[in-house]
């Protein structure tokens, strides 16, 4: 069985971060990890130079042609927003998509998904400073300037720059499960998900010394999920109001803390069925959500499915498969 192909668009103007998040993610060999890792590659838009940003010079070995075999396909930002990329990449985007290939981008990137009418109907996100442009030129677009990253199963768009990295480690977290996604985003050191939308970055919500403590407030509540949490019992511990660390969490995350919290046991919840065949629940215990209801409920709003069928997905050794999307 060949491995999931990845292919990365490069143009002249490429965003460098940008390019570099998906080489990060895709290209990197994952010994530790212990599953079949993707095969990566990249393709020039265009004929000519590559210039990427901060005067580097990118050498392509590939075509546009990679595109007809990529399962996966990355645009990692667009070099202008009002320029319209050439039209041989909008005819190899649309023919990756009607065969099923899946499509992402980054930032700036949605422009070029955008212009080849794969997001009209979808929701969609960019940076902040583009939503407003974005949804003025493509009103068939539903826009959602606050979100990190949407995805619409086959099209995967994200905000800007870091919140790429957010939206490859949950493309990974898709086909690998949420143990592996873990691993990847610890080797990378960022959080495996952040809840939350761009807003939080637009204002500085939280003073720095602040934000330093409600980050160990957070890891102690992972370290210790099984345990009752409550506003008050949090407060206590960091010595505020729990009026003021509900507002604190609000702006930090995005989400209340019970929000926050019921996501944080849900995804461990995901990764101990990766592991182990548990009984509802046991699962429940461990996670610390009380009934065997309301954990089902929960997973099934946040998953889309119950436990059971989640666990199902994974072999006895903890592996899932990636489907290939063009049927090879």
């Amino acid at each position: 069985m060949r491995k999931h192909l990845v292919a990365a668009l490069a143009y002249d103007g490429l965003c460098t971060f940008e390019f570099g998040c998906t080489v990060e993610l895709f290209a990197l060999d994952r010994p530790e990890i212990g599953v079949s890792w993707y095969e990566f590659g990249v393709c020039a838009a265009e004929r000519g130079s590559i210039r990427a940003m901060g005067g580097i010079t990118v050498a392509v070995r590939y075509s546009l042609s990679l595109l007809d075999r990529a399962d996966t396909i990355v645009i990692p930002g667009w070099r202008d927003a009002d320029e319209l990329p050439p039209k041989a990449v909008l005819t190899r985007l649309r023919r990756a998509h009607d065969r099923g290939a899946r499509l992402c981008s980054i930032c700036s990137g949605v422009f070029v998904l955008a212009a080849a009418g794969i997001l009209d109907g979808k929701r969609a996100t960019t940076h902040w400073r583009y939503a407003q442009q974005l949804a003025d030129r493509y009103p068939r677009i539903k826009v959602e300037p606050n979100a990190l990253y949407v995805d619409e199963g086959q099209v995967l768009t994200s905000a800007g720059s870091a919140a790429g990295l957010d939206m490859l480690v949950h493309v990974v977290r898709k086909d690998f499960g949420a143990k592996v996604a873990n691993q990847v985003a610890r080797r990378l050191v960022i959080p495996p998900h952040r809840q939350g939308g761009q807003a939080q970055f637009i204002p500085r919500p939280v003073p720095p010394d602040e934000r330093g403590q409600l980050a160990k407030l957070l890891d102690f509540i992972r370290a210790h999920i099984a345990e009752a949490h409550t506003i008050a019992t949090l407060a206590k511990r960091v010595a505020k109001s729990p009026r003021t660390l509900q507002r604190e969490f609000k702006a930090a995350t995005g989400e209340s803390a019970y929000a926050w919290i019921i996501r944080e046991r849900v995804e461990r919840a995901k990764e101990l069925l990766e592991q182990k065949t548990l009984t509802t629940q046991r699962l429940s215990e461990l996670v610390g959500i009380g009934s065997v209801e309301s954990l089902r409920h929960h997973f099934r709003a946040l998953v889309g499915t119950t436990p059971a069928a989640y666990g199902a997905r994974f072999n006895q050794r903890g592996e899932l498969r990636i489907a290939h999307r063009n049927g090879v």
